[in-house]
């Protein structure tokens, strides 16, 4: 079952789930808007090895933002840390960037029970268009699970800046 606003905020106030730093104004019937921070990172490589390192350009974005183009995959991460040890927080893009071209959180929006993190944003754009730094870039979600839940041990779950992954783990998972 997916948890309602008011009760994102009593369980938020519980100590049973993790949005630093939270406010009420961003909070909806079903979900808390997350923001996007202040840094975002492309791969350098004109080819990428899925096998290899994957070497990032970093860019701050700037007070008057920063134009994405089409064909990139750009990472940013979340302003808010989020995570959970009892519930599943998943994200997903808004509906409004969604329209625009803009589709965030694509592949991987579901995270882990016992992670605590700024999350990392997959961010890809079909136009050119211009992002800020703290602007509301999605919605999270938190939901219960049924069963025992297995808490989530790996290092992605600590990490509060854009990451691929480290070298060879895409190697490792054939």
């Amino acid at each position: 079952m997916i948890l309602t606003g008011s009760e994102i905020v009593r369980q938020r106030d519980r100590g049973r789930l993790t949005i630093e730093p939270f406010t009420t104004g961003q909070l909806n019937p079903v979900s808390y808007n997350y923001r996007l921070g202040p840094v975002l990172r492309t791969h350098r490589a004109p080819v990428i090895d899925t096998h290899g390192d994957h070497e990032l350009q970093e860019c701050a974005i700037a007070d008057d933002g920063m134009v994405l183009q089409p064909g990139r995959v750009y990472l940013g991460t979340t302003v808010e840390e989020i995570g959970s040890p009892v519930f599943v927080p998943s994200l997903i893009g808004r509906s409004s960037l969604g329209r625009l071209g803009v589709f965030l959180q694509y592949s991987a929006d579901l995270g882990n029970v016992g992670s605590c993190h700024r999350w990392t944003l997959e961010i890809k754009v079909v136009q050119p268009i211009r992002v800020y730094a703290g602007m509301t870039a999605g919605q999270l979600t938190f939901w219960s699970t049924v069963g025992p839940a297995l808490a989530y041990t790996g290092r992605f779950g600590r990490l509060n800046e854009a990451t691929v992954g480290p070298p060879g783990l895409l190697a490792a998972a054939r």
